[in-house]
């Protein structure tokens, strides 16, 4: 792991830490008030925005997606997907990841996938309804409202075709403007271009070590990930986001509710974990639950837990992904990273 920093708080005891370097080759360390790609915690966000529409009046939660998107999603599917089946990913849509670069194509089979497409795509800008197209079109790969839900990021990119339909602004303004700025976030926003501004580590893939040495992919158009994945933030931004989120001022409390009503999904990493609109629990130690979401960009990983009566926080940033070398039957292999992770996010939780 080339560099990792993070924050955590405990009331309003405030530790932050760094170590290691943001660049392999000068040798420039990584520091804890650096911006970082923080890939699918932008969810959070995003659902974040949608249940202050439902709120107000103008999204039906338990509304068809096809009332508001007949063209995206048409016909019997349209009526059977809700909204929050588009937030909780119980909507049986495929992701479209795979479609969009070939040479994932093989995904969840890791061994026969391949990281030639993140090249091929650095600075390729994709139309968000195209993406939609390849989700909405591949197999299902469930029933809408099934279990287990399998998560997608075309939900995502439907529920910001959403958050524009009704609002008739553009989502990352949106957003911006009616999470973002109202959390009083400082360094987080969408990026208005490949690269990320500020001061920042390189990101470094590795994918599952065919990539060696690990190639930096800090310098990438977003447009694949929108406002799946695309937010930059800082892991001080993220504690103060998911503080106030917890705490009833974001969202009213009634939305919170709803955001921490849970149903088994399958996550990226086939693992069957319980999520709720935007939101996951963690178990820490004692059995304190904590709140929050993970996320991972090319060469770049993030985890945002807030612990359940809010008092206790972690944001971890980490500048390498995918360091696990595939064993023989093509499952990813242990890495003392791993350990090493999950002894931090353990004492940081208690």
């Amino acid at each position: 792991m080339p560099g990792l920093f993070a924050e955590v708080r405990d009331g309003d005891d405030v530790w932050r830490g760094a170590a290691g370097v943001a660049d392999v080759a000068t040798g420039r360390p990584v520091t804890a008030d650096m911006r970082h790609r923080v890939g699918s915690v932008t969810k959070t966000f995003t659902a974040a925005a949608v249940l202050r529409e439902v709120e107000a009046g103008r999204i039906g939660l338990d509304a068809p997606i096809g009332r508001y998107l007949p063209k995206l999603v048409p016909g019997e599917r349209g009526d059977a997907i809700t909204v929050r089946m588009l937030i909780n990913h119980t909507s049986g849509l495929a992701e479209y990841l795979p479609y969009a670069y070939p040479s994932l194509k093989a995904f969840p089979d890791f061994a026969a996938t391949g990281p030639e497409s993140l090249d091929d795509h650095r600075f390729t800008r994709f139309d968000p309804t195209a993406l939609i197209e390849m989700g909405a079109s591949a197999p299902a790969v469930g029933v809408p409202g099934g279990a287990p839900g399998l998560y997608s990021n075309t939900n995502y990119l439907l529920l910001a075709q959403l958050l524009e339909q009704v609002t008739d602004t553009p989502t990352e303004q949106h957003i911006t403007r009616n999470v973002i700025e109202r959390a009083g976030l400082r360094d987080t926003g969408f990026p208005t271009g490949p690269h990320v501004e500020g001061p920042h580590s390189l990101l470094y893939e590795s994918w599952l070590g065919k990539i060696d040495p690990p190639r930096d992919y800090s310098v990438f158009d977003m447009s694949f990930a929108g406002p799946s994945a695309s937010l930059i933030s800082t892991v001080s931004d993220l504690n103060r986001f998911y503080g106030l989120l917890l705490s009833g001022q974001i969202v009213s409390h009634s939305s919170l509710a709803q955001m921490r009503r849970t149903v088994q999904i399958v996550s990226q990493e086939q693992k069957t974990i319980d999520y709720g609109l935007g939101l996951y629990p963690t178990e820490g130690p004692g059995q304190s639950v904590f709140w929050g979401h993970g996320g991972t960009v090319w060469g770049g990983g993030t985890l945002a837990m807030t612990r359940a009566d809010g008092k206790r926080q972690l944001a971890v940033a980490v500048n390498l992904q995918r360091w696990n070398k595939l064993d023989s039957a093509g499952r990813p292999e242990p890495h003392p990273i791993d350990e090493a992770l999950a002894t931090l996010y353990r004492v940081a939780m208690t």
